[in-house]
């Protein structure tokens, strides 16, 4: 009898002492990350078009006068400060042409020097009635045609020299060489390209759109611009500039998209894609990883601001390749789970991150 209450005893006393360690030992919730995004327009609703990151000023640079191009002093790509010298001419030939028009200018001084002494010693003669006043305003003509030809020359050495100082090309702005048109060797005509500088300052956009449905953009009309180091993130912008006048060879017409406000890390070159509205009404969309469903309903996991996720039912549009529309449910303020939704639960608390791993400030656009 007491062997069988002892062997009874021992798995009771077993089961209170574990119970009364797990009691003892509390094991911290771990917060786990989740990557969360916020609801992007539909790309079912929006028409994209490629392009490519522009300066908003890009001036064409040429030299002023003709001649033999002798020194490059930039390459593509290189930034330049304002009045830095890009490239040279031979200018021999103008300097010729200034030390030709220093020695005119030489010869009409001494050619006015004589004439004015011609014309005062016949004043001095007609004054006492021994020439005739004929003579005399012979002697002025010649004087005032000496003084006027000084002059001429005069202002055609400030040209000349002027000319000296255009066989060097300048930026004329900070920026960068865009494009390079000439090489050394090489005769250029004035005002013939030599560089584009893509000047500092404001970024844009410049994309290609197509003939059939140019009639339907407008200057000023609102758009979104993805870059290609950022796909996940919309910049917003608007047309700016709409060409009058479709490329003869792509039968397209160039737009420029100007960024609508703040610093957007936009270089220059870099890819991107703007997003017109193609419809009215403008869905948003959300990546097909970040549905579940239950009994024939669509749910997404909503992040509230105390970083705890709620189940929310959503209806949803036809599906993508990648995402999916929302037709309600959601609004684009609103941040959600982008992946891993299967294994989350209601009033679970996440840390949010995005695709780089790194937080997410749920009040900031990502």
């Amino acid at each position: 009898m007491f062997r069988d209450a002892l062997s009874l005893a021992i798995p009771v006393s077993l089961v209170a002492l574990l119970a009364a360690c797990g009691q003892d030992v509390s094991v911290p919730a771990k917060v786990r990350p989740a990557m969360v995004v916020q609801p992007l327009p539909s790309s079912q609703s929006m028409d994209s078009y490629p392009g490519e990151v522009r300066a908003r000023f890009e001036p064409e640079l040429a030299f002023r006068i003709a001649g033999k191009v002798s020194k490059r002093l930039v390459e593509e790509g290189q930034r330049v400060k304002a009045n830095q010298p890009l490239a040279e001419l031979d200018a021999q030939d103008v300097r010729l042409q200034l030390d030709a028009t220093r020695a005119q200018v030489a010869a009409a001084e001494a050619n006015l020097q004589m004439v004015r002494s011609d014309r005062d010693r016949y004043k001095t003669l007609v004054d006492r009635q021994m020439v005739s006043k004929s003579q005399y305003d012979n002697a002025e003509n010649l004087y005032r045609a000496g003084d006027a030809r000084l002059r001429q020359l005069k202002a055609e050495l400030t040209v000349a020299d002027n000319q000296t100082g255009y066989a060097v090309l300048r930026a004329s702005q900070d920026g960068v060489v865009a494009k390079r048109l000439v090489e050394v060797g090489q005769v250029v005509a004035a005002g013939q390209t030599v560089f584009t500088l893509a000047a500092d300052g404001e970024r844009e956009v410049l994309i290609s759109l197509p003939e059939q449905n140019y009639g339907r953009f407008k200057i000023g009309e609102p758009v979104s611009v993805e870059l290609w180091t950022q796909r996940d993130q919309r910049f917003p912008g608007r047309i700016r500039e709409l060409s009058p006048a479709a490329d003869p060879r792509s039968r397209t017409f160039a737009a420029r998209v100007a960024f609508a406000g703040g610093a957007v890390p936009a270089e220059l070159g870099q890819s991107a894609r703007v997003f017109i509205q193609s419809g009215q009404s403008v869905s948003l969309s959300v990546p097909l990883s970040a549905l579940s469903a239950e009994n024939g309903l669509t749910y997404v996991w909503r992040v509230q601001s105390d970083n705890t996720l709620k189940r929310t039912e959503v209806q949803v549009g036809a599906y993508g390749q990648d995402s999916v529309p929302v037709l309600s449910g959601l609004s684009a303020t609103d941040w959600v789970v982008a992946a891993g939704v299967h294994v989350l639960h209601d009033g679970e608390t996440i840390r949010p991150v995005d695709r780089s791993n790194r937080a997410v400030k749920l009040a900031a656009k990502e």
